[in-house]
Protein backbone atom coordinates (compact mmCIF):
# COMPACT_ATOMS: atom_id res chain seq x y z
CA UNK A 1 0.00 0.00 0.00
CA UNK A 2 1.09 3.55 -0.69
CA UNK A 3 1.38 6.24 1.99
CA UNK A 4 -1.73 7.87 0.53
CA UNK A 5 -3.72 4.62 0.81
CA UNK A 6 -2.56 4.02 4.38
CA UNK A 7 -3.46 7.59 5.29
CA UNK A 8 -6.97 7.07 3.89
CA UNK A 9 -7.29 3.77 5.76
CA UNK A 10 -6.27 5.29 9.12
CA UNK A 11 -8.61 8.25 8.58
CA UNK A 12 -11.50 5.89 7.78
CA UNK A 13 -10.83 3.86 10.94
CA UNK A 14 -10.81 7.04 13.03
CA UNK A 15 -14.15 8.11 11.53
CA UNK A 16 -15.64 4.67 12.23
CA UNK A 17 -14.35 4.76 15.82
CA UNK A 18 -15.94 8.22 16.25
CA UNK A 19 -19.23 6.86 14.95
CA UNK A 20 -19.13 3.81 17.23
CA UNK A 21 -18.36 6.03 20.23
CA UNK A 22 -21.27 8.33 19.23
CA UNK A 23 -18.91 11.26 18.85
CA UNK A 24 -19.11 14.06 16.30
CA UNK A 25 -17.66 13.18 12.89
CA UNK A 26 -14.23 14.74 12.44
CA UNK A 27 -13.76 15.61 16.13
CA UNK A 28 -10.50 13.62 16.37
CA UNK A 29 -7.38 15.09 14.79
CA UNK A 30 -4.87 12.79 13.12
CA UNK A 31 -1.25 13.64 13.93
CA UNK A 32 0.89 11.81 11.36
CA UNK A 33 4.14 10.90 13.14
CA UNK A 34 6.94 11.52 10.67
CA UNK A 35 9.92 11.07 13.00
CA UNK A 36 12.93 9.36 11.34
CA UNK A 37 11.38 9.84 7.88
CA UNK A 38 12.98 12.32 5.50
CA UNK A 39 11.26 15.06 3.52
CA UNK A 40 10.86 12.84 0.46
CA UNK A 41 8.88 10.28 2.48
CA UNK A 42 6.69 12.97 4.05
CA UNK A 43 5.91 14.91 0.86
CA UNK A 44 3.31 12.38 -0.48
CA UNK A 45 1.29 12.73 2.73
CA UNK A 46 1.39 16.52 2.43
CA UNK A 47 0.41 16.36 -1.24
CA UNK A 48 -2.52 14.11 -0.23
CA UNK A 49 -3.83 16.81 2.11
CA UNK A 50 -2.46 15.77 5.53
CA UNK A 51 -1.36 18.89 7.41
CA UNK A 52 -0.74 17.84 11.02
CA UNK A 53 2.53 16.05 11.82
CA UNK A 54 4.45 14.92 14.89
CA UNK A 55 8.20 14.85 15.45
CA UNK A 56 10.24 13.47 18.34
CA UNK A 57 13.42 15.52 18.14
CA UNK A 58 13.86 19.26 17.68
CA UNK A 59 17.12 18.94 15.74
CA UNK A 60 15.74 16.33 13.32
CA UNK A 61 12.64 18.46 12.67
CA UNK A 62 14.81 21.53 12.00
CA UNK A 63 16.50 19.65 9.18
CA UNK A 64 13.32 19.07 7.15
CA UNK A 65 10.32 21.10 8.27
CA UNK A 66 11.29 24.73 7.51
CA UNK A 67 11.49 23.86 3.79
CA UNK A 68 8.35 21.70 3.86
CA UNK A 69 6.43 24.43 5.68
CA UNK A 70 7.53 26.83 2.98
CA UNK A 71 6.34 24.44 0.28
CA UNK A 72 2.94 23.52 1.79
CA UNK A 73 0.53 25.95 3.46
CA UNK A 74 -1.26 25.28 6.72
CA UNK A 75 1.14 22.78 8.30
CA UNK A 76 0.75 22.24 12.06
CA UNK A 77 3.83 20.68 13.63
CA UNK A 78 3.68 18.90 17.01
CA UNK A 79 6.64 18.07 19.24
CA UNK A 80 5.77 14.69 20.77
CA UNK A 81 9.19 13.71 22.14
CA UNK A 82 11.03 14.78 25.31
CA UNK A 83 12.24 18.38 25.34
CA UNK A 84 15.50 19.53 26.92
CA UNK A 85 15.55 23.08 28.29
CA UNK A 86 18.50 24.03 26.06
CA UNK A 87 16.27 23.30 23.04
CA UNK A 88 13.32 25.40 24.27
CA UNK A 89 14.19 28.37 22.02
CA UNK A 90 14.38 26.18 18.90
CA UNK A 91 11.16 24.34 19.86
CA UNK A 92 9.19 27.57 20.32
CA UNK A 93 10.50 28.90 16.98
CA UNK A 94 9.57 25.79 14.95
CA UNK A 95 6.67 23.92 16.56
CA UNK A 96 3.01 24.91 16.65
CA UNK A 97 2.14 22.48 19.45
CA UNK A 98 4.45 21.17 22.20
CA UNK A 99 2.89 18.08 23.80
CA UNK A 100 5.63 17.14 26.26
CA UNK A 101 5.68 19.74 29.03
CA UNK A 102 6.50 17.56 32.02
CA UNK A 103 8.52 19.52 34.60
CA UNK A 104 8.86 23.00 36.00
CA UNK A 105 12.27 23.67 34.40
CA UNK A 106 10.83 23.06 30.91
CA UNK A 107 7.69 25.08 31.65
CA UNK A 108 9.80 28.05 32.82
CA UNK A 109 12.10 27.83 29.79
CA UNK A 110 9.10 27.78 27.44
CA UNK A 111 7.46 30.69 29.24
CA UNK A 112 10.61 32.80 28.86
CA UNK A 113 11.09 31.90 25.21
CA UNK A 114 7.46 32.54 24.27
CA UNK A 115 7.71 35.99 25.85
CA UNK A 116 11.01 36.67 24.09
CA UNK A 117 9.91 35.45 20.65
CA UNK A 118 6.31 36.59 20.76
CA UNK A 119 5.34 33.14 19.51
CA UNK A 120 2.91 31.00 21.48
CA UNK A 121 2.75 27.30 20.55
CA UNK A 122 -0.11 25.37 22.13
CA UNK A 123 1.05 23.37 25.15
CA UNK A 124 0.06 19.97 26.52
CA UNK A 125 1.22 18.44 29.80
CA UNK A 126 2.56 14.91 29.43
CA UNK A 127 1.36 12.53 32.15
CA UNK A 128 3.23 9.31 32.96
CA UNK A 129 0.05 7.30 33.56
CA UNK A 130 1.98 4.08 34.26
CA UNK A 131 4.49 5.74 36.62
CA UNK A 132 7.27 4.19 34.53
CA UNK A 133 10.70 5.29 35.79
CA UNK A 134 12.25 5.30 32.30
CA UNK A 135 9.48 7.39 30.75
CA UNK A 136 8.97 11.16 30.70
CA UNK A 137 5.82 12.72 32.13
CA UNK A 138 4.44 14.15 35.33
CA UNK A 139 3.08 11.65 37.88
CA UNK A 140 -0.74 11.40 37.71
CA UNK A 141 -1.13 12.56 41.33
CA UNK A 142 0.90 15.69 40.56
CA UNK A 143 -0.91 16.65 37.34
CA UNK A 144 -3.48 19.03 38.85
CA UNK A 145 -0.87 20.97 40.85
CA UNK A 146 1.51 21.12 37.89
CA UNK A 147 -1.16 22.45 35.51
CA UNK A 148 -1.98 25.04 38.19
CA UNK A 149 1.68 26.06 38.44
CA UNK A 150 1.92 26.46 34.66
CA UNK A 151 -1.22 28.58 34.55
CA UNK A 152 -0.99 30.66 37.69
CA UNK A 153 2.74 31.10 38.27
CA UNK A 154 4.07 31.04 34.73
CA UNK A 155 1.13 32.46 32.79
CA UNK A 156 1.05 29.54 30.37
CA UNK A 157 -2.12 28.41 28.61
CA UNK A 158 -2.33 24.62 28.81
CA UNK A 159 -4.50 23.15 26.04
CA UNK A 160 -4.68 19.55 27.20
CA UNK A 161 -2.96 16.40 28.46
CA UNK A 162 -0.92 13.74 26.64
CA UNK A 163 0.12 10.19 27.58
CA UNK A 164 1.95 7.13 26.27
CA UNK A 165 0.64 4.04 28.11
CA UNK A 166 3.03 1.20 29.04
CA UNK A 167 3.58 -0.95 25.93
CA UNK A 168 2.71 -4.25 27.62
CA UNK A 169 -0.49 -3.09 29.35
CA UNK A 170 -4.09 -2.66 28.24
CA UNK A 171 -4.21 1.02 27.23
CA UNK A 172 -7.88 1.50 28.17
CA UNK A 173 -7.37 2.21 31.89
CA UNK A 174 -4.56 4.66 31.06
CA UNK A 175 -6.76 6.53 28.60
CA UNK A 176 -9.57 6.59 31.18
CA UNK A 177 -7.15 7.98 33.79
CA UNK A 178 -5.98 10.74 31.44
CA UNK A 179 -9.59 11.66 30.69
CA UNK A 180 -10.36 11.84 34.44
CA UNK A 181 -7.29 14.02 35.10
CA UNK A 182 -8.21 16.33 32.23
CA UNK A 183 -11.68 16.82 33.71
CA UNK A 184 -10.15 17.63 37.11
CA UNK A 185 -7.85 20.18 35.43
CA UNK A 186 -10.71 21.73 33.43
CA UNK A 187 -9.17 20.62 30.13
CA UNK A 188 -10.92 19.03 27.16
CA UNK A 189 -8.02 18.19 24.80
CA UNK A 190 -6.53 14.69 25.05
CA UNK A 191 -3.58 13.53 22.93
CA UNK A 192 -3.53 9.76 23.28
CA UNK A 193 -3.46 6.67 21.09
CA UNK A 194 -0.83 5.48 18.62
CA UNK A 195 -0.70 3.04 15.69
CA UNK A 196 -1.65 0.00 17.81
CA UNK A 197 -4.42 1.52 19.93
CA UNK A 198 -5.75 4.74 18.37
CA UNK A 199 -9.25 3.33 17.85
CA UNK A 200 -9.45 2.49 21.57
CA UNK A 201 -8.23 6.01 22.36
CA UNK A 202 -11.06 7.51 20.30
CA UNK A 203 -13.55 5.50 22.37
CA UNK A 204 -12.03 6.99 25.56
CA UNK A 205 -12.29 10.58 24.37
CA UNK A 206 -9.05 11.31 22.50
CA UNK A 207 -9.17 14.59 20.60
CA UNK A 208 -5.95 13.77 18.73
CA UNK A 209 -4.18 10.49 17.95
CA UNK A 210 -0.49 10.12 17.02
CA UNK A 211 -0.08 7.57 14.24
CA UNK A 212 3.24 6.83 12.55
CA UNK A 213 4.02 3.29 11.39
CA UNK A 214 0.42 2.62 10.22
CA UNK A 215 0.93 5.50 7.74
CA UNK A 216 4.63 5.59 6.89
CA UNK A 217 5.51 1.94 7.47
CA UNK A 218 8.01 0.52 9.94
CA UNK A 219 11.11 2.50 10.76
Amino acid sequence: MSIEERLDEVTAKIRLAEEEAKRDPGCVQLVAVSKTFDAEAIRPALAHGQRVFGENRVQEAQGKWPDLKGEFDGVELHLIGPLQSNKAADAVALFDVIETVDREKIARALSEEMLKQGRHPKLYVQVNTGNEPQKAGIAPEEALAFVGLCRNDLGLTIEGLMCIPPAEENPGPHFALLQKLATECGLDRLSMGMSGDYETAVAFGATSVRVGSAIFGSR
